[in-house]
């Protein structure tokens, strides 16, 4: 078991790239974490790692050895799995990152149902609008609402959601109705910024319309139209994005469903429908490996059905 437990470390070390991240993310003293290396080392009798003041990387034996690691940790996490299956309740911790509206009015209802039928599994919810490192803050799944790009990540798509420019009658009385895509430089735009988010890049659509002068009816090809964005006023709280524009300070590109209610009670009207904002997509995300632990896929199997039904349900307008 030591030995499995050094090996997790070696394999934390390698992807964070220092002890101390490493010791951070497993809860351990940068000191221990480099005694098990050490023991790691003395055990195999080679050097795993070079060390130096500015940087580590893994020796070329370590390269190896590291993906050796790799092969043996899934293994052992295949045969846990594999006894979930044969009829043992899953059980452990899930550590599990959503966007703070999201789960504050999906996520987080349906959290108590899942414990209720798992008892044995504890979810660790933490709620941010920033994409976290699920490597480096040890998650074991993350819901997206992003345009994916490809990656190691193993995606579970859940839907494709409409997305929209809105801001209250108010500001657009006193400012006045964006017609095209560019008028939008003109105006407040209220951003959803933090370190590494390409939230300012705002990728409108004009869809194609038949062409009259062929009289054929012919359609032509949907129109993309990318702006980068500024504004006077930007949040890492999509939540506080709504409540400004609901109070008249600008334009905010929001997810349908995040202001539904909003839109359908007066307080905040679509804009340029004609130009809608680029769909996000909704998803389950997390680390690529052969087999999930059963814990991450009972939690994934619970929420996907549930999140479609809801959504389609409450906000069908919301689903592409």
């Amino acid at each position: 078991m030591a030995l499995l437990e050094n090996m997790q470390v070696f394999v934390r070390v390698v992807d964070l790239g220092s002890l101390s991240a490493a010791g951070r993310n497993l809860r351990m003293s940068p000191a221990l974490v480099s005694h098990r290396i050490q023991q790691l080392e003395a055990h195999l009798g080679a050097r795993l790692l070079n060390r130096t003041t500015r940087q580590l990387q893994a020796t070329e034996t370590g390269q190896i050895f590291y993906q050796h690691c790799l092969e043996v940790l899934e293994a052992v996490e295949r045969a846990h799995s594999s006894i979930a299956a044969e009829g043992g309740a899953p059980s452990g911790s899930v550590r599990v990152t959503a966007p703070l509206g999201f789960g504050r009015r999906v996520l987080g209802p349906l959290v108590p149902e899942f414990r209720a039928a798992n008892p044995m599994v504890d979810v660790r919810l933490r709620l941010s609008d920033h994409l976290l490192d699920l490597l480096r803050e040890s998650v074991d799944m993350a819901i997206r609402m992003a345009t994916l790009k490809d990656s190691s990540f193993v995606v579970r798509k859940i839907a494709d959601l409409r997305r929209v420019l809105v801001a209250a009658p108010e500001y657009l009385a006193a400012r006045g109705r964006p017609q095209a895509p560019s008028d939008l430089l003109e105006h407040d735009c209220l951003l959803l910024r933090f370190p590494g988010t390409q939230q300012y890049r705002w990728t409108l659509t004009t869809p194609a319309k038949g062409d009259g002068a062929k009289g054929d009816g012919a359609k032509g090809e949907a129109k993309s139209t990318k702006l980068s964005i500024a504004g006077p006023m930007d949040a890492d709280d999509g939540d506080v994005l709504t409540r400004w524009a609901v109070d008249g300070h600008g334009i905010a590109l929001k997810p349908l469903w995040e202001v539904a209610e909003e839109v359908k009670s007066g307080a905040l009207e679509i804009v340029m429908p004609d130009h809608p904002p680029e769909p996000v997509q909704l998803a389950i995300v997390y680390p690529h490996r052969a087999l999930l632990p059963a814990k991450v896929q009972s939690l994934s199997d619970f929420l996907v059905p549930r999140v479609r039904s809801l959504l389609a349900t409450s906000h069908p307008d919301a689903v592409l």
